[in-house]
């Protein structure tokens, strides 16, 4: 990756936002269609599968399509010692961009289907259960993010993150957001895939909780590579740096996120 910083920064912004609008708007469109809250889970499980997917593979060249703030901060923590590793101010313009890009992709669906533009979600999700669920998911996908980028297998990011992120909108309470800038971002409508913003605090820190687990388990299980960079995989595309042994050119740099970020409960106050 070597586009200038800003371009990065736009990428991750554009992502993002278009992960939302993706997560956001089919909702919105499956509950226009069926009053089946199954039914209306599947679509919006299927639509982020593949728009996440989509997204990893165009921007995964340009920033690493990270679209996550919680893993643009594990790649660039568990590579901080790492030569060509994720440097600390494209962490620190990633996570705004991500931020940002959350909110309009938000405020974007919404518009698209006729929606207020901005009005406060009103779907709780403070249970317990679902902070645990949100820890779980967010365990999880770091763990594949980092721990691929680990064993040389950085370039099945796109495809495992997207099937990571649709097992979890159906194994996990929470839908697995796994994700704070989305759900910052879904914070903003009251729809399907909406969140209270009395939840959202809880949400991130459990989602923080579950990523230092994740970079934990990584440390623990993987070995990080000599002669290569260890990094995290990708959610990109993976990019053969010149390293002593191009099978760990996967770097913490290049990691796509993987993001998530799902849609609702399979309950009417889930989404």
């Amino acid at each position: 990756m070597n586009a200038p910083l800003g371009r990065r920064a736009l990428a991750e912004a554009v992502g993002s936002a278009a992960l939302v609008a993706v997560v956001v708007g089919s909702g919105i469109q499956a509950t226009g269609l069926t009053d089946d809250v199954g039914v209306q889970l599947l679509a919006n499980s299927l639509a982020t599968v593949f728009g996440l997917g989509v997204l990893i593979v165009l921007f995964g060249p340009v920033s690493g399509a990270h679209f996550n703030p919680v893993v643009t901060v594990a790649v660039w923590f568990a590579d901080r010692r790492t030569p060509g590793g994720l440097p600390l101010r494209d962490l620190a313009a990633y996570v705004p961009a991500q931020m940002v890009g959350a909110v309009a992709g938000a405020v974007l669906a919404d518009a698209m289907f006729g929606e207020p533009l901005v009005r406060w979600s009103t779907h709780d999700r403070s249970a317990g259960h679902l902070l645990l669920g949100e820890v779980v998911a967010t365990a999880g996908l770091v763990l594949l993010v980092l721990g691929l980028a680990r064993t040389g297998r950085a370039h099945f990011g796109p495809v495992a993150v997207a099937s990571y992120i649709g097992a979890a909108y159906w194994f996990t309470s929470s839908t697995s957001f796994a994700n704070p800038a989305v759900t910052v971002g879904r914070a903003f409508t009251d729809t399907f895939a909406g969140i209270a913003p009395a939840s959202v605090g809880p949400f991130v820190v459990a989602q923080v909780v579950g990523a230092g687990l994740g970079v934990g388990l990584v440390a623990a299980v993987f070995v990080r590579p000599v002669g290569g960079r260890g990094g995290a995989v990708g959610t990109g595309v993976v990019e053969v740096s010149n390293v002593p042994d191009a099978s760990y050119a996967a770097s913490a740099s290049h990691v796509a996120e993987a993001t998530n970020t799902s849609g609702g409960e399979p309950e009417l106050t889930t989404s």
